[in-house]
């Protein structure tokens, strides 16, 4: 999608550029007050603001999932993104669930973030359950044969 807005004669595409209010008359957009930082004759950067005619604009395009955190200590593929066994939140480490933008790369919606959420809050209950489980049947065990 970014590639074909970028190569549409229609629109201008502001990388170096941040949106930082949205003017009109209150019904439809007519201008886009934006910031943009640039460096002066002596290197030290400006910021700039300028206001520009629009009447359309796309917040954000592409999606960079913010997974630098946990690089190197969970499985990621090539675009960043947290491998997780599908249909699920489980991920390569036990014990540890992804939901919501870290792992959706098809539809990035909230909604949908909402519902792994929610996946993984169930799953990561029932993995606590399950651990304390264990323990109690462990010690459980110990006691039974006289090591406690």
């Amino acid at each position: 999608m970014a590639k074909r807005l970028i190569e549409d004669e229609k629109t201008t595409v502001l990388k170096e550029a941040q949106g930082v209010e949205i003017l009109g008359d209150g019904n439809v957009m007519t201008h886009l007050k934006i910031v943009k930082t640039v460096k002066d004759k002596e290197g030290k950067e400006q910021k700039v603001f300028e206001t520009i005619p629009a009447n359309g604009l796309f917040y954000a395009i592409g999606h960079n999932p913010a997974t630098n955190l946990v690089k190197g200590q969970l499985d990621v593929d090539a675009e960043g993104y947290v491998i997780t066994k599908p249909g699920t939140p489980c991920t390569s480490v036990e014990g540890v669930f992804a939901a919501g933008d870290v792992q959706d790369k098809r539809y990035r919606q909230a909604i949908t973030s909402a519902g792994t959420g929610c996946m993984a809050a169930m799953d990561a209950e029932k993995y606590i359950a399950d651990l304390e489980a264990e323990q109690r049947d462990a010690q459980k065990a110990a006691t039974t044969n006289g090591k406690i």
